[in-house]
């Protein structure tokens, strides 16, 4: 299997690390927010079609030094720099959570080079599902709240962060390395920069966006809920399907793995 890696600079950082596997049409694979890219390597493992993998990481975790905010749209920027740099064609997308709106981002900036994207547990606007009513004009990095955050000793930091991660998946050995990506982000990076994404909002934006879509959504706290959530969320979005993994949380392929590679797999050979 061919790999190789590559870094692509915005301004005078980095603000992505991408790894290449495989041969074939491009598969872009976006995580979520603080999650490096070789999550998706058992994924890419079950594919049943020969791709070229690209898997992607961001600035200020995985071990990637940090960039100057906006982050969100510093990391998009150069992904899409990265798209035009190597001439990416008949592109497939699989983004999970912060990765699903990446997706969708990369649909609308590049109609004709995309051609399919999957959308893992990842909401157009989850401002509005989070914190109804919140304008984001009123989400600002320097808040209280975020203050908190980055003045959090080790100990509160870890405590914090561990109770996030025990909503994400239900697997106990998975929620420890969600924990562990957590405390080795770069700070800043991680309080700031999901300040962005409360902040985000793509709602207006999908309906431009004419890309065949799975939108994959967890079942988490339970799938009434969760599916009308997805269905309120996507409603501009014209060619979607929506399924929801049965028993799972944030981490769909954590979870629900055999029935997530199902889903990829079938979504991606069928033409």
């Amino acid at each position: 299997m061919l790999i190789f890696v590559i870094s692509i600079s915005f301004g005078q950082e980095k603000a992505i690390k991408v790894e290449v596997l495989g041969k074939g049409d491009p598969v872009l694979f976006l995580p979520g927010f603080i999650t490096p890219g070789s999550v998706w390597k058992e994924t890419v493992q079950h594919l049943t079609t020969k791709n070229e993998n690209h898997l992607f990481s961001y600035a200020g975790f995985n071990g990637i030094a940090p960039i100057e905010m906006p982050w969100y749209e510093n990391v998009k920027n150069a992904i899409f720099k990265y798209i035009e740099k190597k001439d990416l064609k008949n592109i497939r997308i699989i983004g999970h959570s912060m990765g699903g709106n990446l997706a969708v981002d990369i649909a609308a900036k590049f109609p004709k080079r995309v051609k399919k994207m999957i959308v893992v547990d990842a909401l157009a606007c989850m401002r509005e599902v989070m914190m109804p009513g919140v304008a984001a004009i009123n989400l600002q990095y320097e808040s209280p709240y975020n203050k908190n955050l980055l003045n959090m000793n080790t100990k509160q930091f870890k405590g914090m962060a561990s109770n996030m991660a025990s909503y994400m998946t239900t697997d106990r050995e998975k929620s420890a390395v969600l924990t562990k990506w957590i405390l080795e982000a770069d700070r800043k990076t991680y309080v700031y920069g999901y300040t962005d994404l409360l902040k985000l909002d793509l709602r207006d934006k999908l309906g431009a966006v004419k890309t065949k879509t799975l939108i994959l959504g967890a079942s988490f706290p339970n799938v009434d809920a969760a599916k009308a959530n997805f269905v309120k969320q996507y409603a501009n979005l014209p060619n979607k399907t929506i399924e929801m993994a049965a028993d799972s949380k944030h981490f769909i392929m954590f979870d629900q793995p055999t029935w997530f590679y199902a889903k990829v797999n079938a979504f991606l050979e069928n033409e």
